[in-house]
């Protein structure tokens, strides 16, 4: 797994539960107390170990922290304007998702994302198959979808179906493009005086 994904999980374990919690699931999982370098490839073993070592100590599945982590990466201002890029409302971010990896792959080329095939349904749903070669990827996007959504202040019933080992179901069901205010943003940075 990239140090980055790693560092992220760490990140949002520090920041959502303390460094108390960190310190307890690093010392489990035998990750060094300082954590990840972001830069740096490790072994897939050590980062389910983590999550299990935290989901253990919160008394939470695995699957419900993965989604939570994937919703925190939205508050991430970086990883916001990525996304947000994706297109004025909720309607164009979900439409260009296909697009994703690739922006990702732009930031930092040698990360590994899965890939995302998105379908368009007659009634109006949005099918996301999500392909990546670890399992995790669908409840990462499906908490991403949720914050996003309502990061732009639409309204969607999002859900993930797994597949299988390395494919899950995403569907997303548009309900109100404007259901509330979105957050504000601005395709300029902001300008430091």
């Amino acid at each position: 797994m990239h140090g980055l994904i790693n560092r992220s999980i760490q990140h949002f374990l520090c920041k959502t539960y303390g460094a108390a919690l960190w310190q307890a699931v690093a010392e489990a999982a035998s990750v060094p107390a300082e954590g990840f370098e972001a830069m740096l490839p490790y072994d897939d073993a050590l980062t389910f170990a983590m999550l299990d070592a935290a989901a253990g100590r919160l008394n939470k599945p695995r699957a419900a922290l993965l989604e939570d982590c994937g919703a925190f990466l939205v508050s991430l201002e970086p990883v916001r304007r990525l996304l947000r890029f994706g297109g004025v409302d909720y309607a164009d971010f979900l439409a260009s998702l296909n697009e994703l990896p690739a922006r990702g792959r732009m930031a930092l080329p040698e990360l590994d994302l899965p890939s995302l095939t998105v379908t368009a349904e007659p009634d109006g749903q949005l099918l996301l198959r999500v392909q990546g070669q670890v399992p995790g990827w669908g409840l990462v996007l499906a908490g991403l979808l949720r914050a996003v959504a309502d990061d732009y202040g639409a309204l969607a019933l999002i859900d993930r179906v797994p597949l299988d080992d390395e494919q899950d179901l995403v569907t997303v069901h548009l309900l109100d493009e404007s259901h509330a205010s979105g957050r504000r943003f601005d395709l300029a940075l902001p300008v430091a005086s």
